[in-house]
């Protein structure tokens, strides 16, 4: 008595069809498949790595990380996570506060020790708050790209510590005057 009802073949382990054997549907479909042309869609894109910048940085992309441990180290990606996004945020927010806070401190009295705010200031206080936000918005951006670098992770989280200490030390010059 054979249990899967083919004469001669034994049913694979889930009871279905013997080992090898397929349906009809499936046959067919490979079939369809096989006449279908081929459709010429560009250049292999594995051929060459993941560029810095790519279409799919700003409008969403595939990969969110290597496809390997190993690679992660030194390489580039098209989507950046929400930690990423926050340390970001959280270093672009600390730079408006130090300059709120410096305008506030020079205009009760005190002095720019930076020379190259230094230098800003004499443009005019909208000029030194824009032209600051875009120095560090692009260097941001530079390092955001690299975020599978050491250094640059290393530069965020410095940024991050160094902007934070600034604003705290500018939040205890109120509690010195």
């Amino acid at each position: 008595m054979n249990p899967g009802g083919i004469q001669g073949r034994a049913p694979d382990a889930r009871g279905g069809l013997p080992i090898g054997q397929r349906s009809g549907m499936i046959g067919e479909s490979r079939t369809a498949d096989a006449a279908r042309p081929f459709v010429y869609r560009g250049p292999d894109r594995r051929t060459a790595p993941t560029p810095r910048f790519s279409r799919f940085s700003l409008w969403g992309g595939r990969r969110a990380g290597p496809r390997r441990g190993e690679e992660r180290e030194g390489s580039f990606v098209d989507v950046y996570g929400r930690r990423l996004f926050l340390i970001v945020l959280w270093v672009a927010l600390m730079n408006i506060g130090d300059s709120f806070f410096t305008l506030v401190h020079l205009q009760s009295g005190g002095v720019e020790l930076n020379p190259v705010a230094k230098l800003l200031l004499t443009t005019g206080r909208w000029n030194f708050v824009f032209v600051k936000s875009i120095l560090i918005g692009l260097a941001l951006t530079v390092l955001a790209i690299h975020k599978n670098f050491s250094l640059a992770r290393i530069g965020l989280w410095t940024a991050a510590g160094t902007y934070t200490c600034l604003v705290v030390y500018h939040l205890l010059l109120f509690r010195v005057e």
